[in-house]
C-alpha cells in the first residue's frame, strides 16, 4: 500500500483532518530531544495548531538512541496520524509540525548544527526521568553517570541530552549567538529547574566561562498531561484502512490534554495559548497536583494491576477494590498535601482521572507504565508520603503502591514467572534481592537505595514497618486479594 506523505496528503478522505497550513513554508524553530509517542501526541499537536499563524516554529525531532522513529517518519515527510479515542468513538487527524528527524548516534554533528543554528530558539525534551543523568532523590547531576563521564571527555560527540545541550550552547557562545530556551516536558517536579541545574553543573565541570554563559539560559518549568499508550499493530492496520494509505508510526491517545507553562522565552515562542496552553508565572502547584494525583495513582494501579494479572490500565481499574483504593488514595492521602490552586475544582479533576483510567479504548499497558520505577517513585509517591509523615497522618494506600513496586521490581511475579523489569537499577535490584523471601529483608534491601529513598525514608522505622506490612500482605495473599480487601473494608 502507498505510504502517507506530502504527495498523498491531499487524497486522504475528507473525514480526516489535515494540516491547515502550507508545509513548504514551515521552517525549524524548535529542536526536540526524545521524539517519542508522547511528544507527537502532545507538544507537536499544540504546535501543529498554531503554525498557520507563524510557520517559523516547525520541529526537528531528535532520537537519542534508536533510528526507529526517523526510519518510520522520513519516508512520510514527517507526517503521522493522531488517533484520539474514548468509549464514545474516535477521530483521526494528520500532524505536520515535525519537518525533520535526526538520529543522534548516527550523526551527532547534524544534531549539534541544528541546535546551534540561530533559527533554533527552543530546545525541548521528553527524555524520561533517567535521561537527565541526575540523582532523582536530590535533583542534582550524577557526575559519575557513564554518559556524563563520556560526554565530558568527548564534548563534540556526546551521548546524553545534557551533553548535546551544553555542547550546542558552547557553539552558540563561540559564534556570538544567544542561548536558546530550554523547555523540559518530562514528569519531574520543577522540571525546568532540574534541567537548568544539571546543565549548569555539567557546564561548570567543562569550563567555568561556559558555565557563566549557561547561567543566563531560560528554562521554564512545565506541567504536561495526556495519556499516550504504545501504538500496536492493530492500531496501524485500522488507521491504514481509514486513511487508504499506510502510516508506519501513528500515535493513539485520549481526548484530554493539558499543558501549563511558565512564560519565559527570551527568543520568542509559538502562540501556543491559541491552542489551549495555559501560561502562568509559576507552574509548581499544577505539576505537584498532576504528579501526585495522576502519576502517583497511575504507578500504583500499574504495579498492583500487573501483579494481579491486569494487562492494561482499564483492566486494572476493573479489578475488585482497585477503584476504591485509587479514589481513597487521591481523596484521603494525596489531596491534603497539595498546594492551593485558586478556582480549581479538585474534586472534579479527581473524578475526571477515574474516567480517564477506565477508558476502554486506550490499551495502555501496565508493564509500560511500570518502567523506570526507581526514577519515578521519588516524585510520584515518596514526596507525598513525606508530607503525610510530617503531618502525622496515615499513608497506607501510598505504602501499598511502594510495596507493589518492590514486589514487581524484584523480578518474579506471583506465579513464579520472571518479569521483564525495565529500570536503570534493575541489575542492582536483582542482585540484592536474589534468594530473599522474608519481607523484612526485601524491604531493607530496597531502602538501601539512597538514590530512591534518600537517608530520611531509608532510616525511618515507621516507614519501614508500613512497607513490611504491605509487602507481607502482597506476598501472602496476592495483589488481587489485597485490592479486594480495600474494596470491602477499606483496609
Amino acid at each position: 500500500m502507498t505510504r502517507l506523505s506530502n504527495d498523498t496528503l491531499a487524497h486522504l478522505p475528507e473525514t480526516i483532518a489535515k494540516p491547515g497550513y502550507d508545509r513548504t513554508k514551515v521552517s525549524i524553530g524548535i529542536v526536540h530531544l526524545g521524539i517519542g509517542a508522547f511528544h507527537r501526541a502532545h507538544q507537536a499537536v499544540f504546535t501543529d495548531e498554531v503554525l498557520a499563524g507563524d510557520p517559523s516554529w516547525g520541529i526537528c525531532g531528535v532520537s537519542l538512541r534508536s533510528a526507529q522513529t526517523r526510519d518510520a517518519l522520513a519516508p512520510q515527510d514527517g507526517l503521522y496520524t493522531l488517533k484520539v479515542q474514548d468509549g464514545a468513538g474516535e477521530t483521526l487527524r494528520i500532524i505536520g509540525s515535525v519537518v525533520e528527524t535526526l538520529v543522534a548516534p548516527q550523526d551527532p554533528q547534524a544534531v549539534l548544527a541544528r541546535m546551534a543554528d540561530p533559527e533554533t530558539r527552543i530546545v525541548s525534551l521528553t527524555v524520561t526521568e533517567k535521561g537527565y543523568c541526575h540523582n532523582p532523590a536530590t535533583g542534582t547531576l550524577d557526575d559519575k553517570h557513564p554518559d556524563v563521564l563520556h560526554d565530558l571527555q568527548n564534548s563534540d560527540n556526546p551521548r546524553s541530552a545534557i551533553g548535546f545541550i551544553v555542547e550546542a550552547l558552547a557553539r552558540r557562545r563561540a559564534a556570538g549567538v544567544a542561548a536558546f530556551t530550554l523547555l523540559s516536558c518530562d514528569n519531574l517536579p520543577s522540571n525546568g529547574h532540574v534541567l537548568k541545574r544539571v546543565v549548569s553543573r555539567f557546564a561548570e565541570l567543562r569550563d567555568p566561562g561556559l558555565a557563566a554563559f549557561v547561567a543566563d539560559v531560560a528554562s521554564p518549568s512545565t506541567m504536561i498531561d495526556r495519556i499516550v499508550p504504545a501504538t500496536t499493530d492493530a492500531d496501524r492496520c485500522a488507521i491504514a484502512v481509514a486513511l487508504g494509505v499506510d502510516d508506519a508510526w501513528p500515535v493513539v491517545t485520549e481526548p484530554f490534554r493539558q499543558w501549563v507553562v511558565e512564560d519565559l522565552f527570551p527568543l520568542g515562542r509559538p502562540v501556543w495559548e491559541a491552542a489551549g496552553v495555559v501560561f502562568v508565572p509559576e507552574v509548581s502547584a499544577f505539576e505537584t497536583m498532576k504528579l501526585r494525583l495522576l502519576n502517583g495513582s497511575h504507578s500504583t494501579l500499574a504495579y498492583l494491576g500487573f501483579l494481579a494479572g491486569a494487562e492494561t490500565v482499564a483492566d486494572s481499574m476493573a479489578l475488585p477494590g482497585m477503584q476504591a483504593l485509587i479514589e481513597g488514595l487521591m481523596r484521603e492521602e494525596v489531596s491534603s498535601t497539595l498546594p492551593p490552586l485558586a478556582g480549581f475544582d479538585l474534586a472534579a479533576y479527581r473524578l475526571a482521572l477515574i474516567g480517564r483510567f477506565k477508558n476502554p479504548a486506550l490499551r495502555h499497558r501496565t508493564w509500560q507504565i511500570a518502567m523506570d520505577g526507581s526514577q519515578k517513585l521519588p516524585q510520584r509517591l515518596l514526596a507525598t508520603i513525606r508530607d503525610r509523615m510530617r503531618a502525622a497522618t496515615s499513608y497506607d494506600r501510598l505504602a501499598l503502591g511502594v510495596a507493589a513496586w518492590m514486589s514487581y521490581a524484584s523480578g518474579v511475579d506471583e506465579a513464579g514467572n520472571a518479569i521483564d523489569v525495565r529500570d536503570p537499577l534493575a541489575g542492582r535490584i536483582a542482585a540484592m534481592t536474589q534468594g530473599l523471601d522474608d519481607p523484612e529483608e526485601i524491604v531493607a534491601a530496597f531502602l538501601s537505595l539512597t538514590e530512591v529513598f534518600a537517608n530520611d525514608l531509608g532510616g525511618d522505622a515507621g516507614f519501614r514497618s508500613r512497607l513490611v506490612e504491605s509487602l507481607s500482605r502482597l506476598r501472602s495473599g496476592g495483589a488481587a486479594a489485597a485490592l479486594s480487601a480495600w474494596g470491602q473494608h477499606g483496609v
